[in-house]
């Protein structure tokens, strides 16, 4: 039955009103999406007493995140600065606030670092999240904190390149997208350059004009850099979900800086196409100083002899102790060096890591690349000697020091160079390893195996290198903390570079419970990459506590486990590595290849140095079996010594702890 005339009329009255109400609700959206989008694009002021003008006193809000300590230490200065002047604000951690009262904060006060791959820190996870889609999120309109003025410090470093304080910029990005006025630019501190304290006290300076309503002065940003608002549009985070291709295709290239120069922020001039001060090997020959006034005072503090502008020489504490015949260092049982006569130096104190069981805590540079003043190989290797033998002097008189291995420990017959940093990356390596040999000094260097076409480059050495640290991504990540983006490729293809080298060749796995022992698997699928003729085994060393490091001695396997990881690691390889030596006091084992170095039954890891003398200064080709030497019985793995010389005397350190220490 065909509906009334009525009932029609009523029909097509309810679905013109419901029409109507679609269109109006659609309009309204795009006029909202359209407006925040406008808001989004237009240029914000940058902050100054015209586009914010001083507010009365009034107490902010301190949030802090923090992963090493750092940015709570940084945190608490402030709201103790913030006290003096009677504005109280207590230091409180990112994680135990809520975002919901941000509405109802006059002034926010950030101090916070950034976290892995320019995320913020997981203390400000929570926060950052909440920031970012609200932001993203057109309903909650861009005058949502209209309300609140903010200030924001990064705590960060330049050696990490786009990343350097990438989290404190975006929370800058986050809250202006949501109508809050920053009162300052964001600050922002590196902690390997030196800066980090100069340049808070700078910004808490200012901060305190804010909080008191005083007048601050224009500026484009903290410590004279330019704080890139315009910029932070197109800038990228873990946390950004904008839709924004428009945007995208504005942005246009600006022959921005490499942040990772720590040893400048300029840009390098180019001369008739090349750029100038570049180095053969794609380097730049910096007019700046690698070790700064903080970081000499630092290293020296620790012990070491700053060798000019980027090199340094330490004496070890097995040379003092062969000096005083009290056994050797692994070395000397694994390979036949001579503790007593081994320098330890680096031609490069800067680094491309930043490890967590550091012995050095951090206090050495980092970077990517030579940018850095460049000092003469053969006046480093000179000054080297001479600080070396410096030190070995103020061994006479020490009680034990036996005269004839004093005047032996004057004229150093081995390097060891491994001090700190990345030698490797000294762009004249080669020339100072040269130097080396001419002298008859052997040379054993160590690479943290993130510059694979260097050690292709570098010339036939003693022995070389690679540290393993790990045998997955995610852990050599973890345990790292690499400066390059593609480190694991960069990992990959250094442990490749070691299968052409001619001499031996060494993988150096450092154990640390609970990080990197149980991937026994992976480590043996990584030795079918390289084939080194050893592989050392050692268990990391505690080094105290540090905010860069969260290590304890919980992390620090015993022999035994040492023992146990490297059989399974012999038995995995199939027969190709046999268990070797040890030295029990290390806590290190040496896993050889049996088809090179263990002849009719007996090793040969030993070297022949003066053999090794000969051929490296013939010029002509050799190999590993051209200069190696019988193993001695003691240094064989499961001897009754445990690798230690018999010929020297074995010294165990009484130590007295509590009570028993107060004894007489």
């Amino acid at each position: 039955m065909p509906p009334s005339p009525a009932a029609a009329a009523a029909s097509g009255t309810s679905h013109l009103a419901l029409l109507l109400l679609l269109s109006s609700s659609s309009l309204f959206f795009l006029y909202k999406s359209i407006t925040l989008r406008r808001l989004r694009r237009s240029p914000r002021p940058s902050p100054s007493p015209s586009s914010s003008p001083p507010a009365a006193a009034t107490a902010p809000t301190l949030l802090y995140a923090s992963t090493t300590g750092t940015s709570k230490a940084l945190a608490a200065r402030l709201s103790a600065r913030l006290a003096d002047a009677g504005l109280p604000a207590r230091a409180t951690d990112a994680a135990a606030f809520d975002p919901d009262d941000l509405p109802s904060v006059p002034l926010l006060l950030l101090v916070l670092p950034t976290h892995d791959a320019g995320a913020p820190p997981p203390g400000a996870a929570f926060l950052a999240r909440w920031l970012a889609e609200t932001a993203a999120d057109f309903r909650a309109g861009a005058l949502l904190l209209s309300g609140l003025r903010f200030a924001v410090f990064g705590v960060g470093s330049r050696a990490y390149g786009d990343t350097f304080n990438a989290a404190a910029r975006s929370f800058s990005r986050w809250l202006r997208a949501l109508g809050a006025v920053e009162v300052l630019p964001v600050g922002e501190g590196d902690v390997d350059e030196g800066d980090l304290d100069h340049v808070f006290e700078e910004w808490c300076g200012r901060v305190l004009r804010v909080v008191k309503g005083e007048e601050v002065e224009e500026e484009d940003g903290v410590n004279g850099e330019a704080n890139g608002f315009d910029g932070m549009e197109g800038e990228e985070s873990d946390y950004d979900d904008f839709d924004d291709e428009d945007e995208e295709e504005e942005e246009v290239a600006s022959g921005e800086v490499d942040m990772e120069d720590i040893a400048g922020k300029a840009t390098a001039k180019k001369q008739n196409g090349k750029v100038e001060g570049a180095l053969p090997n794609g380097g730049q020959n910096g007019a700046r100083a690698m070790v700064t006034p903080i970081i000499r005072a630092s290293l020296e503090k620790q012990g070491y002899k700053i060798v000019g502008s980027h090199s340094g020489v330490k004496i070890c504490r097995w040379t003092k102790s062969q000096l005083r015949g009290r056994g050797g260092c692994y070395k000397h049982s694994f390979y036949g060096i001579e503790s007593h006569r081994c320098m330890e130096a680096t031609p490069s104190l800067a680094c491309a890591n930043k490890c967590v069981f550091c012995w050095r805590h951090h206090t050495n540079p980092v970077g990517k690349s030579w940018k850095w003043k460049m000092d003469d190989p053969l006046d480093i290797v000179n000054t080297a000697i001479d600080e070396h033998r410096k030190m070995v002097k103020q061994m006479k008189g020490v009680p034990g020091v036996k005269p004839e291995r004093l005047a032996e420990g004057l004229s150093p017959r081995h390097c060891a160079l491994s001090l700190v940093g990345e030698p490797i990356m000294y762009p004249e390596i080669n020339t100072l390893v040269d130097d080396l040999h001419r002298r008859h000094i052997s040379t054993f260097l160590v690479t943290n195996a993130q510059f694979p076409e260097k050690i292709k480059a570098l010339k036939p050495i003693t022995q070389l290198y690679v540290s393993v640290d790990a045998a997955t991504k995610e852990s050599l990540k973890a345990v790292d903390r690499p400066l390059f983006s593609d480190f694991w490729e960069r990992f990959l293809d250094s442990l490749k570079s070691l299968h052409d080298k001619d001499q031996r060749t060494v993988y150096r796995l450092t154990l640390v419970k609970g990080w990197n022992v149980e991937e026994i698997d992976a480590y043996a699928n990584l030795l079918k990459l390289g084939q080194p003729d050893f592989i050392e085994v050692k268990g990391v060393t505690y080094c105290g506590s540090s905010a860069t490091s969260k290590l304890t001695m919980e992390n620090v396997p015993w022999h035994a486990d040492v023992k146990e990881f490297s059989e399974v690691l012999a038995t995995k390889s199939g027969g190709v590595y046999e268990l070797a030596c040890e030295h029990v006091h290390s806590c290190c084992v040496l896993l050889a290849k049996v088809d090179k170095f263990k002849i009719n039954g007996k090793w040969h890891t030993w070297i022949d140095y003066d053999r090794f003398n000969e051929l490296v200064m013939s010029g002509k080709p050799f190999k590993s079996s051209d200069y190696m030497a019988v193993t001695p019985s003691w240094a064989v793995y499961g001897a009754d010594e445990g690798g230690f010389d018999p010929d020297q005397a074995r010294f165990k350190k009484e130590r007295r702890h509590g009570a028993a220490a107060l004894k007489g």
